[in-house]
This record gives structure tokens, sequence and C-alpha cells, in this order.
């Protein structure tokens, strides 16, 4: 790790703190919720030994990057523009995008604005998600998926954050990483995030040292939680700018990575998407999607030997 360089990169309006490492074609990391660059420490020292430039920024809003107070300043766009800045100002002209959770997001929709910018794209855990025509997201997810669905709650400014405030941070997030239960309670009634946390310390798989723990604790400790927040609070007005994108296509080379056991997997109707011929009309270029048994959400710390193999198999390719 003593390895990974560390900057701090003007763009857009804001500083990013970047971690990076090695020489040769670009990959752009980009992590989600509750995420940091750290989320790619296994893949970065991969790549970069396979002759690859590993860069990954904290998104705006995390870690050591700059937190804008208001939501409005997490659109899409703020996020796109914030990356394509970042490598202009690496002279990076073209990347290997990869994401995870909220960070495959943003590498959709960064393959929608700017696809010549994009080699070719991994998604980790989320799949492309099309903007619905007619109804605003968080609408959408309420009717989909209820009151008590945590992005629904995340909305209300401060509820998560007092929530969140009063855990204990190390076992909050040992929690949220350690989740692997296909079908559990979207959230429990009366939280706003996820749920209470138990009494006893929660054992640590043997993918996630105290040490790994801790030094996300510590960087949410130091920034807290709204920053994180105001990319699900901005849902709204990502639908109502993203309207002249309504039924666009993902022209860029994709794959994507699952975990049998990710949440996210198995909300209702991802995996007729996924499986049932609508994902592959939405990403044509879609190459492969790779289903790995037992393995969670967080599954590039969880199972990061099969995901650093998944993901340089294909960039290899181009």
């Amino acid at each position: 790790m003593e390895s990974i360089r560390h900057s701090t990169i003007p763009t857009n309006g804001i500083n990013l703190h970047v971690a990076e490492i090695g020489d040769g074609p670009a990959v752009l990391f980009l992590h989600g919720f509750p995420g940091l660059w750290y989320t790619w420490r296994h893949q970065m020292l991969f790549l970069s030994s396979k002759g690859y430039r590993a860069i990954a920024p904290d998104l705006r809003g995390y870690g050591g990057s700059d937190v804008p107070p208001s939501p409005s300043s997490y659109t899409i766009f703020h996020v796109v523009g914030d990356l394509v800045g970042l490598l202009d100002g690496l002279g990076v002209d073209k990347v290997f995008l990869v994401g995870h959770d909220w960070g495959s997001i943003v590498a959709w929709y960064f393959s929608l604005f700017r696809p010549d910018r994009v080699k070719a794209l991994v998604s980790t855990s989320i799949e492309f998600k099309p903007r619905h025509p007619a109804v605003r997201t968080v609408d959408f997810l309420r009717q989909k998926l209820g009151d008590d669905f945590y992005i629904v709650k995340f909305q209300e400014p401060g509820l998560a954050e007092a929530e969140f405030a009063a855990a204990d941070t190390s076992k909050l997030l040992t929690k949220i990483f350690t989740s692997r239960d296909p079908n559990p309670p979207r959230r429990s009634k009366g939280s706003a995030g996820f749920g209470t946390l138990p009494e006893d310390p929660i054992p640590l798989p043997p993918w996630l040292s105290e040490d790994d723990v801790k030094y996300y604790a510590d960087a949410f400790d130091k920034t807290g939680f709204t920053g994180g927040l105001n990319h699900f609070r901005a849902l709204d007005l990502n639908w109502e700018l993203t309207g002249p994108w309504t039924a666009a296509e993902v022209g860029v080379p994709a794959k994507l990575i699952v975990g049998d056991l990710d949440i996210s997997y198995n909300t209702p109707g991802v995996k007729e998407y996924v499986h049932g011929g609508g994902f592959k009309r939405d990403v044509p270029l879609l190459h492969e999607v790779v289903v790995l048994d037992g393995v969670a959400h967080f599954l590039n710390e969880e199972s990061p030997h099969e995901v650093n193999r998944h993901i340089y198999n294909f960039i290899a390719k181009f």
C-alpha cells in the first residue's frame, strides 16, 4: 500500500483526493456508498502489476475530497464533470471505467455522456438503470419498494445523519459491509438507514480486517455522511436533467459482475431485467454478465481475486 501515490487535483470547481499507482493504460475506479478510494485497494495493486495505471478518486462528498453542502451540487452532471476534469488534469484521454454501487451508476452515466473518453466499462453490483420516462426516481422507488426503503428515507435531510451519528461508526459500517441475506427487510421501522445495530460485536469475515474498518470509520468520523447521502438526494434532480437521455443506449463495451447474495441483485425485477433481454437491449455492447456464487454486495473486497481476474480478462481485450 505504501506504493500508492496520493494527490489533490482541482477539477470542476472543487478539489478531489486521488489515489494512483502504476503506469500504462488508465483504469478509473469509482467507489460507492459508503466507500472511498480504499474500496479498490486490491484491484489497484493487481492491475498496476499487470501494466495498468490505476486511478481511484474519493468522489465529491467523500474522504479527502471537497464536500459541497447542498444536494443540488451532487447531480450526475457535477460528478461526471469532476471526473472528466480529473482525467484532463492527469493528462489522460481515454480510460477503462470500473464502478461499484453508486460508482457503477456514475460509470453508466459517464459512458452515456462521454463515450469518447471510455474504452470499456466494468460495472460491479449495479446494472444500468434506464430513466423512467414518466415517474421520478424517488417516487418509482417508493412505489416499488415502499416508504421504508432506505433511499426513500435518505431524502429527508438530517434524519439519516442523526441516526448514523448516534451509532458506533465502526459497527455501522461493519454491518453494511457484511450484509449478505438475499431477502432481508429493506430497513427496520423507525430507522432512517440500515436498521438497529446488535449489542454484541459483529464478527469480521476473513476479507475485512479491523484495520480496514478503522480506515473507513476514521474517514466518516471526520467528514460525516452528508456528502455521500447528498448523492441520493440529487436523484430526482438527475431525473429532471437527464430527460434528453430517455431511452438512450450505453454505447461502450461493458461487463457486469454481481454476487448472488447481493441485496441489490435480489431486488424485485433486477434479475428479470438483467437476464431477460432488457439489459442487453439498453447496453447493446454488453459482453457478459458474471454471477459470483456465495458472494454479496461488496464483492471487490470479499472476493478480490475473482473480481481482479474478471476485470483484467475483459479490459485486456481492448
